[in-house]
């Protein structure tokens, strides 16, 4: 596209002037001229036309002047529309407060052509330069749009009805929540009937942040979901999520799992811990268990490897407590980590009603103990008492 340019003088010598000695690159369509002879006429003409790029202005003309119009141009805020004042050589007092008026340039009477070549080529790299982080800026504007959207969407594909089983309410209360560190997350949670006795139990963290975490967490979490409620083991489900995670990961990215199949009439709960963090169990006396750690890897990662499961019990009034690392190495200003001690101490004490209020006890505590440090990885929490 060629340069716009908009001459604004009240001599009409001008105009052939500028056309003649740019006549190369008027025919080359490199610039193209339009010309004004008051500030009047010149705004008219910007109003109809409003993508003109360099403003070529007189600052003695009838009507309205160079300096009033100078004020107008100011009034439209396009940081990339550049103006270049003319007066005469001893106005110098004139051109100070054009200059101090946000004026890019000015010349002298009589224009010497060539330096005037000089000062617009310059200004044009100037307005090259603001249209290109204008661009940017919208472009990173329409990206943090669809982020917002990408989070909306990550938050709606994760369970949100609590209870999640209402035919249940009898035997189980449970609540989850996830918040992200950033737009989107890596972390999630999931839930699901396998059968008249058991549900399946999902805590996961994928590596990494952002976009591409979400992504593989979407794809995790359908794979494991789609698995487990086919009733497979919940070694056998790590097993086959992970030959099947292995297959579409992307840059060596992994997911560490927790995943539990809970028999509600029995309390019994079969686990695999493929690298995750080990859960919590707050037993009826108070005391806070930790279930062993896991010796096995986490998948998407390895090929052909096989996974231990582990049992535990869950009697009445004992509450389960799944977490990813954003809880637990969680830092503060002075870089400390909230630490597994603490987030036992508050389980300890914790008296709430329910889950979900135990939930809100653990995300309050870490936000009390962080403080204004930055929120460094994901906070996701699952919560469920055998009632």
């Amino acid at each position: 596209m060629p340069i716009k340019i908009l001459s604004v003088d009240d001599e009409n010598d001008l105009e052939l002037l500028l056309t003649q000695y740019f006549r190369r690159k008027i025919r080359k369509g490199e610039y193209e001229f339009h010309f004004a002879h008051n500030g009047i006429e010149a705004l008219t003409m910007m109003l109809q036309h409003k993508d003109f790029d360099i403003i070529l202005s007189d600052i003695n003309m009838p009507e309205m002047d160079g300096l009033t119009l100078l004020t107008k141009i100011n009034e439209m805020q396009n940081p990339a529309l550049k103006c270049i004042m003319v007066s005469a050589y001893g106005d110098m007092g004139n051109i100070r407060q054009a200059m101090n008026n946000g004026a890019f340039d000015f010349a002298t009477k009589p224009i010497d052509l060539d330096d005037l070549s000089v000062t617009i080529e310059k200004a044009i790299e100037q307005i090259d330069y603001i249209k290109k982080s204008q661009q940017e800026h919208t472009q990173l504007e329409s990206l943090k749009t669809d982020l917002a959207v990408a989070g909306e969407i990550q938050q709606a594909i994760l369970p949100r009805v609590f209870p999640p089983f209402p035919e249940l309410a009898g035997d189980i209360d449970m609540a989850a929540s996830m918040t992200p560190a950033k737009d989107v997350g890596g972390d999630f949670y999931d839930f699901f009937r396998i059968d008249n006795d058991r549900i399946g139990i999902v805590m996961a963290d994928v590596s990494g942040k952002g976009v591409p975490a979400a992504i593989f967490m979407a794809v995790s979490r359908t794979l494991i979901r789609a698995i487990g409620m086919q009733g497979n083991a919940p070694g056998d489900t790590m097993k086959r999520a992970n030959e099947l995670l292995c297959k579409e990961s992307v840059n060596c990215m992994f997911v560490t799992v927790f995943y539990a199949i809970y028999n509600f009439k029995t309390g019994e709960i079969e686990y695999c811990n493929a690298g995750h963090n080990s859960p919590y169990i707050i037993r009826k006396d108070g005391q806070v268990e930790c279930l062993p750690l896991s010796g096995n890897c986490m998948i998407g990662a390895i090929e052909g490897l096989d996974f231990v499961e582990g049992k535990t019990q869950l009697d009445k009034n004992e509450t389960l407590v799944l977490f990813t690392d954003g809880v637990n190495e969680a830092v503060n200003t002075s870089f400390e980590e909230y630490g597994d001690q603490r987030f036992m101490n508050i389980l300890g004490a914790s008296k709430p009603e329910n889950c979900k209020g135990l939930i809100n006890n653990i995300v309050t505590n870490v936000k009390e103990f962080t403080g204004d440090a930055p929120q460094s990885d994901d906070i996701t929490i699952l919560t469920m008492k055998r009632i």
